[in-house]
């Protein structure tokens, strides 16, 4: 499909006067008219009601090839009650879905949740995500919240991607200078520590014709607690409810009524299945997690709420705190959905009908034409990637996925990091990996020349794309048995995040317990034998859990630090070490921790 052609867009953003009046309440619930969703036709004047297309999607992170394995499919429910799973994504197809979702709908928008970069594949992330900032630009996105991901390389490099500039340190990559992102990043929660200010823009209004819909956009206030300190050094990451009405006030000041909040937040819907229907118990029964508490306390202002982060996709009716269903969407991750959202405009109110809201998640199917424009740049990324990312750096005998409480992949990482560790200093006992860590699994079928069962450098960065080294502490057998309580508990204790551990490390998790209660000491067992609590132990683990990331504060306080290098040097050496083409290397068990539900 030929390129959909560029729209000129000034690169600053102004903010909006005030010219339109408030809202009742009571247009606000009024049943619209049968004639009402016009706008498109003949008519000399446009009618009360317009209908505006809202597409959107979320946690992309810089999937612009398809993503491969379990990463690249959607399961669908079917009719009758079975499901089937669809290949989806890659943005040469995405761009495709888009273009042909866009025609008939002269009032259309297209918004992201965040997480469009960081922990990306070798092709994007090789080049400080400016391959993906390009896509996004081609693909029309029209505005984004940030996500915790786009903080993995600080504030500064979030600022280049939004107004251009070369690298500070890599340079230029090609000829032209890169240019920044055609579309406002918003990030309303995300304070300077000195001045108390948004580091960028907090809202944006978009406008067409008499229509005007304002976008406010957050990330997760928990921020700081999953992305490196040197990430967000100097930041303040404030709740996303208390940000979001406040803005809400400031655009309707401004006369701006429709209001739709883009929050790198999201929720746990009691299905895997994209098209699973959340409300059929009654509105938002089928979800859980954080994103309910905050849809349930944002302001009834706000008329629809586009969210991420989970990498699950749902869309629902949550209740407002006015006890009015409210859509609340997600498009799961790397591009293999987005979700088309009706929103009727009602010009006399200036305000969306909020009873005429529909929505649903599409699938960003291949059996489409790829889009030329996609195409030509990811070639032209991929011919300075490839001398970089064809390099073979082991074998594996089969697919080593990275789903369940305990991965093969996160397994065979923390076997990578131990291993490393011993070589760094003999007397480490242990290695814990976090699962959050491990973005992708590797793939037995060749994804391009190099051969099946080939590991090459490119599959590899997918799997560990942050460049976190690998450091070695001190803790004493206590401390050791507390993080793997931390697991479990405190700020774990509603969505464990379950360490994964290295083959000498083994124990048994009750989940019919609560809390740390869950870990069952007695069974913790280190080479065999019990932990003692008084001896001194030294635990390889990342740079990001060393620091106490992801509710781990434990880790935070270990001793006798020392730095090694990336975890994926430590795991290509790994792989170098022990596989060969005649002999590769099989996939952990996964049987390292026993789990009783």
């Amino acid at each position: 499909m030929p390129a959909a052609p560029r729209r000129t867009r000034r690169r600053r953003y102004a903010f909006l006067g005030t010219t339109a009046a408030f809202a009742t309440a009571a247009a606000l619930t009024a049943a619209l008219p049968a004639q009402a969703h016009t706008g498109h036709g003949g008519h000399q004047h446009p009618g009360r009601y317009q209908d505006v297309q809202l597409l959107s999607f979320n946690d992309l992170h810089g999937n612009l090839e398809p993503p491969s394995g379990s990463s690249g499919r959607v399961t669908e429910q079917q009719p009758d009650g079975t499901t089937k799973t669809i290949d989806a994504g890659g943005v040469e197809y995405l761009a495709t879905h888009l273009r042909q979702a866009r025609q008939g709908h002269p009032y259309s928008v297209t918004a992201a949740g965040g997480d469009m970069v960081g922990a990306s594949p070798l092709l994007s992330g090789l080049f400080h995500d400016e391959p993906t900032i390009e896509a996004l630009n081609n693909l029309r996105l029209d505005v984004t919240s940030v996500g915790n991901h786009e903080f993995d390389e600080g504030a500064k490099e979030l600022a280049r991607l939004q107004n251009g500039g070369c690298h500070p340190t890599d340079g230029c990559y090609t000829d032209k200078k890169f240019k920044g992102a055609d579309f406002p990043y918003l990030a309303a929660n995300v304070l300077n520590d000195k001045t108390g200010k948004p580091i960028l823009k907090p809202y944006w209004v978009w406008k067409k014709k008499d229509v005007r819909i304002g976008f406010i956009g957050v990330t997760l206030e928990g921020t700081p607690g999953i992305v490196s300190a040197d990430g967000v050094k100097g930041l303040k990451f404030k709740d996303e409810v208390e940000t979001i009405n406040k803005y809400a006030k400031v655009l309707q000041r401004q006369g701006v009524q429709s209001i739709v909040a883009l929050i790198h937040e999201g929720g746990f819907p009691a299905s895997g299945s994209y098209n699973y229907d959340c409300d059929a118990g009654g509105a938002g029964t089928g979800i859980s997690g954080p994103i309910v508490d905050i849809a349930k306390n944002v302001t009834p202002a706000v008329d629809a709420l586009v969210t991420g982060h989970t990498h699950n996709a749902y869309v629902c009716d949550i209740p407002d705190p006015s006890g009015r269903p409210r859509m609340v969407t997600s498009a799961a991750s790397f591009g293999r959905l987005y979700t088309d959202t009706t929103l009727t405009y009602d010009r006399r109110t200036g305000d969306i009908a909020r009873t005429a809201v529909k929505s649903a998640n599409r699938v960003v199917s291949r059996d489409v034409p790829k889009a030329q424009d996609m195409t030509d740049l990811i070639g032209r990324w991929n011919t300075l990637a490839a001398p970089i990312g064809n390099r073979a750096i082991g074998y594996i005998s089969a697919d080593i996925g990275n789903t369940g409480t305990e991965s093969p992949m996160g397994d065979l990482i923390a076997d990578a990091q131990l291993a490393y560790g011993k070589e760094l200093d003999p007397r480490t006992s242990l290695a814990l990996m976090n699962p959050g860590g491990v973005r992708a699994g590797l793939t037995y079928a060749a994804k391009g020349a190099e051969g099946d069962g080939v590991v090459t450098y490119a599959e590899g960065f997918t799997v560990q794309p942050f460049a976190n080294t690998v450091n070695l502490q001190d803790f004493t057998g206590a401390q050791l048995v507390q993080v793997l309580k931390e697991q479990v508990s405190g700020t774990n204790a509603a969505a464990p995040k379950i360490l994964q551990p290295s083959a000498n490390l083994t124990y048994t998790l009750d989940m019919t317990k609560s809390g740390a209660d869950r870990v069952v000491t007695d069974s913790i067992r280190l080479n065999g034998a019990p932990v003692d609590p008084a001896a001194t132990y030294r635990v390889a683990t990342n740079s990001f859990l060393a620091g106490g990331g992801d509710g781990f504060p434990t880790l935070g306080t270990g001793t006798g630090d020392l730095v090694g290098v990336d975890d994926l040097t430590a795991l290509e050496k790994y792989l170098t070490a022990n596989s060969t083409a005649s002999s590769p290397i099989a996939p952990p068990a996964a049987n390292r921790i026993t789990i009783v539900q």
